[in-house]
């Protein structure tokens, strides 16, 4: 059994329920209320910003210079890729300039995005790598299993198609194919940390659908409104 395959079994239930959170569901069906899909993609678009910087990091921690340039380069092409679709996705759902200016990163973002800095620290390139994985491999596995779906609005046609492409499939198993590599010569104890780093990165993915689906927020910023 490969490494990553241990990482899916232990994080199966996690991965089930990702897989058929309401939020993922409402966009395959297309019922997902448009207000929401923008909350999450507000909360997306700082969650990218750092999830390019961590490769960044990723990328710096290599020793092999090809793997150095691999890691950038995927970094471009995931920030471009992702952010081209989501600057059509504020378009649509008008996103505005004051919206971005005003926007606060709800908790769970704030934290999921603080755990990929802090798999960095470690200085260890397996550990950021493996906090990086679910995020690749959780939407690899939402474009596959729902690519024929067609949903209306076209905005969740076009997010489907994003994941289930072939450049983010094979961008997705590159780095599953790297976190096996890295941990190859890794004794059980060096692998369990590694392993803590996927868990709870895939932890985080899940509560990145509740906190956009329950638009989620600071506990002192709900008091307001709730005395408003």
């Amino acid at each position: 059994m490969k490494f990553t395959d241990e990482l899916r079994a232990v994080t199966k239930e996690s991965w089930e329920q990702s897989l058929n959170h309401p939020f993922v569901q409402g966009i395959v069906k297309g019922d997902l209320p448009l207000e929401t899909f923008k909350n999450y993609i507000l909360q997306d678009i700082y969650y990218l910003k750092h999830y390019g910087k961590v490769h960044a990091i990723a990328a710096s921690q290599a020793d092999d210079f090809k793997l150095t340039a691999l890691l950038a380069d995927k970094a471009r092409l995931t920030a471009e890729a992702e952010l081209t679709v989501h600057k059509q996705h504020a378009e649509i759902l008008n996103i505005t300039q004051k919206d971005l200016d005003n926007f606060k990163p709800a908790p769970t973002a704030y934290a999921y995005t603080s755990h990929l800095y802090r798999a960095t620290m470690s200085g260890n390139l397996a550990h950021s790598v493996a906090a990086m994985l679910p995020c690749y491999w959780l939407y690899a596995d939402i474009g596959k299993v729902n690519e024929h779906a067609t949903p209306y609005p076209e905005i969740y046609r076009n997010w489907i198609k994003m994941y289930a492409s072939d450049w983010f499939q094979d961008s997705t198993n590159e780095m599953i194919h790297l976190l096996n590599t890295l941990v190859e010569d890794m004794n059980d104890k060096e692998k369990e940390k590694v392993k803590e780093q996927f868990i709870i990165a895939k932890e985080y993915e899940l509560h990145f659908w509740e906190m956009s689906y329950t638009f989620e927020n600071w506990l002192s910023e709900s008091k307001k409104v709730s005395t408003r």
